[in-house]
């Protein structure tokens, strides 16, 4: 066995990597602050955010606004953008001066990517696309909860002998903790050893991709194998009713529309007030993804399709004249 970074008698607290964006958190780091806050909470221990950028500053009183304790910036303008090289440099270093205990990080492809390296580098575990977090009892150890072969497996991964504890989390799993301005905290800004040579890739350009959001979507109508290939009528009602549209991880395996649309275990959890599932089967890989909507309509020909047992409203039909028929109908009703 390959011995720890550290040993779990030095290592306290559980910390949060901090993605951010131009110096304003991404959506999946307040939601791991809020989950962070819970679990440090159940534990009495402090909570800390690690903030590495340039310019970062509301981000740091964002994180503290929204629960955590502490949190450590480094800045630099190397730091500006994100790099595999500075940032798992930095930040490796800040980890094995202050050992925290625990470290989580959003399953983005940033977070991936820092997420892997670091493992690597603190030689210590990674439990990866986590769908929920808990403490072991009587041990106090980090169960990652991660779901495999279509969603036909369940797993609880720890990490028992090495620190720290780290784990990935898909955006859109864990709900946004609401923010609270009078919520005291301290920030601490650390000194940046970084220098150009030690980052092997340059940025020449960065586009912001401008698509679809469906993880902070209120409506989603989500189209599948059913729609064979029509996603007309599915954007069409997505339209009238305000929503952006989903899909089934085969719909987009056939091109029919793109990953950024994808619901479920291998694309994105989502938390609408309603969801609209259309020729999708459901299975568990699908219904992780849309399981926390307020309420779900499934339009399904298979009555014995498993989406009907997520679903608070059950129509067995052909997908198209039940979506043509709605489509009319928002539309006669509109001024």
């Amino acid at each position: 066995m390959i011995p720890p970074a550290y040993a779990p008698d030095e290592a306290r607290g559980l910390w949060v990597f901090l993605e951010q964006e131009g110096g304003q958190l991404e959506g999946v780091a307040l939601e791991l602050l809020g989950k962070g806050r819970e679990l440090a909470r159940a534990r009495g221990i402090l909570l800390t955010g690690l903030l590495l950028g340039h310019g970062v500053e509301a981000g740091a009183r964002q994180a503290i606004a929204h629960g955590a304790d502490h949190v450590v910036v480094a800045e630099d303008p190397l730091l500006a953008a994100y790099t595999t090289d500075a940032y798992t440099n930095v930040s490796a270093r800040i980890i094995l001066e202050r050992k925290p205990e625990t470290l989580l990080l959003g399953a983005t492809p940033n977070g991936r990517d820092l997420a892997g390296r670091l493992a690597v580098r603190l030689r210590t575990g990674l439990t990866a696309d986590c769908t929920g977090l808990a403490w072991e009892e009587g041990t106090g150890l980090l169960l990652g909860e991660v779901t495999g072969f279509g969603g036909g497996v369940m797993a609880s991964i720890k990490c028992a002998r090495h620190r720290p504890q780290m784990a990935t989390v898909r955006p859109g799993i864990f709900p946004l903790p609401p923010s609270d301005p009078d919520h005291a905290g301290r920030i601490e800004s650390v000194a940046v050893s970084l220098e150009a040579g030690e980052i092997r890739t340059q940025i020449l350009e960065r586009v912001r991709h401008a698509g679809v959001d469906i993880t902070r979507a209120s409506v989603i109508v989500a189209g599948g194998r059913g729609v064979k290939g029509d996603f007309g009528p599915v954007t069409e009602l997505a339209r009238l009713l305000g929503g952006e549209v989903g899909a089934s991880r085969v719909a987009c395996d056939l091109g029919w529309i793109g990953r950024d649309h994808q619901i479920g275990q291998t694309g994105f959890v989502t938390r609408p007030k309603v969801a609209l599932v259309c020729g999708i089967s459901g299975a568990t890989q699908f219904s992780v993804g849309v399981k926390d909507a307020g309420l779900i309509v499934a339009i399904n020909s298979d009555p014995e399709a498993p989406i009907f047992e997520e679903a608070d409203v059950c129509v067995v039909d052909d997908l198209f004249p039940v979506l043509e028929a709605l489509i009319a109908e928002l539309k006669r009703r509109r001024p």
